[in-house]
C-alpha cells in the first residue's frame, strides 16, 4: 500500500483518506469513469444492486482478523483440537516484527466455545490463549476486530454506464488463498489496458469484464475448493503427518500431485512411501480390494449411456466400445446403466438384463474382457429410469418424450420430470415388489453373466434416486417423508440384490449427494443415505450429484463433485467412488494420495482416449503391475516421438 501511495503521489494523484465518498450517481454525472472498490460491504453495489445482481453466499465458519507484534517464520496454519471442536489460525509476517493472525472456526464450534458472549478484548485474549503455543505465550492486538462470516460475492453484471466494480466489490476468494488483493490489482492493470485499446468507456468495460470474469470464476472455484477444506478440517486431522499435509497443499487443486513433486521430490516421496506406494509407482496404479475383488489401479471407466442397444440387447458396437476400454488398462469398465424391465429403460436404445437374449449378449462381453484383458474388472449398473423414461436418444433430444411409442412411466409420485414430460404414476405397493423382483432377476443375471462387481443405480433422478429426493417423493405413506422413510424402498431393493448377488463380490451404490436445487437433498443427508447403504453392507459409495430436477443449479469446475465424495469418506468410513470433471491423471494422484477418494471414475475423457489409463502410465515413465499393456499392444507402450526439441541453439543474431 505504501508503494501505491508513493506512485499515486508521483502522478498527481488526490489521496483522500478516511473521507465518506460521494454519492455514485452524482460521480456518474460529473465524471468520465468511476470506479467502485469499496470492498466486500460496498454501498456502490448495494445501491445499484438491480443492475448488479449481487449473489451473496455466507459460509460455516466464524473469523476475526488480529496481529501480533513478532515476525512469524512462515506463512502457518495451526490447529488446536478443544473440547468444543477444531479451531485454526492462519498466520504470516507482513513485516520485519510484525504478522496478521487469522482465527477461524465452524459457528457451531465458536459457540460452545462462548465466543458469542464474550467482547473485542476478552476474544482477543482467549484466541491467544488457545494458540499460545504458536504465539509462544505472546499476545495479539486488534485492529477494530470482529467475529464475522466470509462472504463469496458474485455480481451479474460489473459495470453500468460508466461506473465499473473492480476488487472485492465484484468479487470475493476465501483469505486461505490470498488472492484478493491479487485479484483487485490484477482487474485494475485489465481496465487499465482495456481503456488504452478500446475507443469508449463502454466498449472498454464490456472487454474488462470479459477478459477478467474466466479469471476470477477460476480463483473464485479454487477459494471455494480451500474454505470448504478448512470448513471440515476436523475430517483430516486423524491423517498421518505427511498425508495431512499433501492434503493440506493440494485442498485447492491449484498445487497438485505433479507440481509438488517439481517443488519437492523428498516430500512427495515421503508421502508416497507413507501411503504405501511401491517405489516408482504413482498412486494412481496402486491397487485396491473390495471383497474377493483386487483391482489392480484405481481407475474405473464411469458408466455411460450409449443409447446403442436393439431391443435392450447389446450388440457388436457395446463389445468394442466396452472392450476397448478394457484393453486400456483401467481398473474397472463398468456398463451404461441396464435396465431392469422394458417399462424401465430410458430410450428406446438402453440396453437391458430382463431377458435371457440380453444376459448371453452380455457374457460374451464379459468373457471378452477377462479372457482378452486378463486382469481388468467388469462392473455392471443396474437401474430403472422412472420419471425419466419413454425419452429420446440422446443426440435426438436429450429427456425429451418420445413422438411415438411411448410406453408409461411410474415413479414415486406422479410429478413430470419437465414441462412437457410425461406424467408417471404412482407405484402401489404391489408394484414396488414386483420392481424389487425385476432387480434381484436382473442381479442374478449379472452373476451368471460373470460380472465382477454390481452397482445400484439410485442417483440422477432414476427411480430409486426418485424415492430419496424430497422434490421428487411426495408420498405420505410409509415410503415417503422423512430420510428415514425416503430411504425404505431403496434399501429393500439394496437388500433384496445383496441376498441373490454372489457374497464374494463386492457391491456398490450410485448415489446423487445434492439435489443442486432449493429443498432438495444436501451434503449432509447424501452422509446419511451414504451411511445407511453402507450399514446394510455397500463396498462402497460413488458419489455424483444432481440431475434430479430440471431447475437444478449446480456449481461446475474441476472436480467438482469431489468434495461429497471425500465428505462420505470420512464421515462414514466406507470406500468411495469420485467422479465429476476429474480429467487428468495429475488429478487422480492428487485426490487418491490426499486421501479424498479411493478410486476416481472418468467418463468423457476415456471417450476421448480409450487407452487413456495406458498413456498416464507411459506419460509417468511407469511399467508396472498396475498398467499392462496387452501383448499385441506392447510396441505401443512408448509415446512417439515428436518433432525434434535438442537442435543447437542459436547463438548469433544479426541486424539485416
Amino acid at each position: 500500500l505504501e508503494i501505491l501511495h508513493d506512485r499515486c503521489r508521483s502522478l498527481g494523484v488526490d489521496l483522500r483518506f478516511r473521507t465518506p465518498a460521494p454519492d455514485p450517481a452524482r460521480l456518474m454525472e460529473t465524471h468520465d469513469l468511476v470506479i467502485a472498490a469499496d470492498g466486500v460491504h460496498s454501498t456502490t453495489r448495494t445501491a445499484f444492486q438491480e443492475v448488479f445482481r449481487p449473489r451473496i453466499t455466507p459460509h460455516r465458519c466464524r473469523y476475526i482478523w488480529l496481529a501480533a507484534d513478532f515476525a512469524l517464520d512462515a506463512f502457518r496454519f495451526e490447529i488446536v483440537e478443544t473440547e468444543h471442536g477444531v479451531m485454526q489460525l492462519h498466520g504470516y509476517p507482513y513485516s520485519a516484527d510484525a504478522s496478521t493472525v487469522i482465527v477461524e472456526m465452524r459457528e457451531e464450534v465458536w459457540r460452545a466455545a462462548g465466543f458469542d458472549e464474550l467482547d473485542e478484548t476478552e476474544s482477543i485474549d482467549r484466541c491467544a490463549k488457545i494458540f499460545s503455543e504458536a504465539l509462544r505465550g505472546r499476545p495479539l492486538r486488534s485492529n477494530n476486530s470482529v467475529w464475522t462470516t466470509f462472504r463469496t460475492v458474485v455480481n451479474e453484471r460489473w459495470s453500468h454506464g460508466n461506473l465499473v466494480l473492480l476488487g472485492d466489490a465484484a468479487h470475493t476468494a476465501h483469505f486461505s488463498i490470498g488472492s484478493g488483493t491479487k485479484l483487485a490489482v490484477e482487474d485494475a492493470l485489465a481496465l487499465a489496458a482495456c481503456l488504452r485499446e478500446h475507443p469508449t468507456v463502454r466498449d472498454a468495460l464490456t472487454a474488462y469484464e470479459a477478459e477478467r470474469r474466466p479469471v476470477v470464476a477460476s480463483t473464485q472455484r479454487a477459494a471455494r475448493a480451500s474454505l470448504e477444506w478448512f470448513e471440515n478440517l476436523d475430517l483430516y486431522v486423524d491423517q498421518p503427518p505427511r498425508r495431512f499435509a499433501f492434503n493440506l497443499l493440494t485442498r485447492s487443486r491449484r498445487v497438485t500431485h505433479d507440481n509438488l513433486r517439481l517443488r519437492d521430490a523428498r516430500f512427495t516421496e515421503s508421502v508416497e512411501r507413507e501411503f504405501g506406494c511401491p517405489p516408482g509407482t504413482p498412486p494412481m496404479f496402486t491397487p485396491f480390494r473390495l471383497r474377493d475383488l483386487t483391482l489392480r489401479n484405481r481407475v474405473v471407466v464411469s458408466p455411460m449411456d450409449m443409447y446403442s442397444a436393439v431391443d435392450g440387447v447389446p450388440g457388436d458396437f457395446h463389445l468394442v466400445h466396452l472392450g476397448a476400454r478394457a484393453l486400456g488398462g483401467a481398473g474397472l469398465v463398468m456398463t451404461e446403466m441396464v435396465c431392469v424391465s422394458e417399462q424401465g429403460r430410458i430410450t428406446p436404445g438402453c440396453a437391458g438384463l430382463y431377458n435371457g437374449r440380453q444376459a448371453e449378449a452380455w457374457r460374451r462381453i464379459v468373457d471378452f474382457v477377462h479372457t482378452r484383458s486378463p486382469g481388468t474388472a467388469i462392473g455392471v449398473q443396474l437401474g430403472h429410469s422412472g420419471r425419466k423414461g419413454s425419452t429420446k436418444l440422446m443426440w435426438e433430444g436429450m429427456d425429451e418424450p418420445l413422438d411415438h411409442g411411448n410406453w408409461p412411466l411410474v415413479a414415486a409420485s406422479p410429478l413430470p420430470y419437465k414441462p412437457g414430460s410425461q406424467t408417471p404414476r404412482e407405484l402401489t405397493r404391489a408394484q414396488l415388489t414386483d420392481i424389487r423382483e425385476q432387480f434381484t432377476t436382473a442381479a442374478q443375471r449379472a452373476a451368471r453373466a460373470g460380472f465382477d462387481l454390481l452397482e445400484l443405480h439410485c442417483a440422477h433422478g432414476y427411480l430409486l434416486s426418485g424415492f430419496l429426493s424430497p422434490l421428487t417423493n411426495r408420498r405420505t405413506d410409509a415410503y415417503g417423508g422423512s430420510l428415514e422413510k425416503r430411504l425404505r424402498f431403496p434399501l429393500e431393493v439394496f437388500d433384496a440384490v445383496r441376498a441373490v448377488w454372489p457374497e464374494d463380490r463386492p457391491m456398490t451404490v450410485r448415489i446423487s449427494a445434492t439435489d443442486w436445487a432449493e429443498g432438495g437433498n444436501t451434503a449432509d443427508d447424501a452422509v446419511e443415505i451414504a451411511r445407511a447403504f453402507a450399514e446394510h453392507g455397500a463396498d462402497a459409495i460413488d458419489v455424483s450429484t444432481g440431475q434430479v430436477v430440471a431447475d437444478e443449479q449446480p456449481e461446475f469446475g474441476r472436480s467438482y463433485q469431489t468434495p461429497f465424495a471425500d465428505r462420505i469418506r470420512h464421515r462414514v468410513g466406507v470406500p468411495v467412488i469420485a467422479v465429476g470433471a476429474i480429467s487428468s491423471w495429475d488429478d487422480v494422484n492428487s485426490l487418491i494420495l490426499a486421501g479424498r477418494a479411493d478410486l476416481c471414475a472418468l467418463a468423457r475423457p476415456h471417450l476421448y482416449d480409450p487407452h487413456w489409463t495406458l498413456h498416464a502410465a507411459a506419460e509417468q515413465g511407469y511399467q508396472g503391475p498396475g498398467a499392462v499393456w496387452p501383448a499385441p499392444y506392447r510396441a505401443g507402450s512408448r509415446r512417439p516421438q515428436t518433432g525434434r526439441t535438442d537442435a543447437p541453439r542459436p547463438r548469433l543474431t544479426l541486424d539485416l
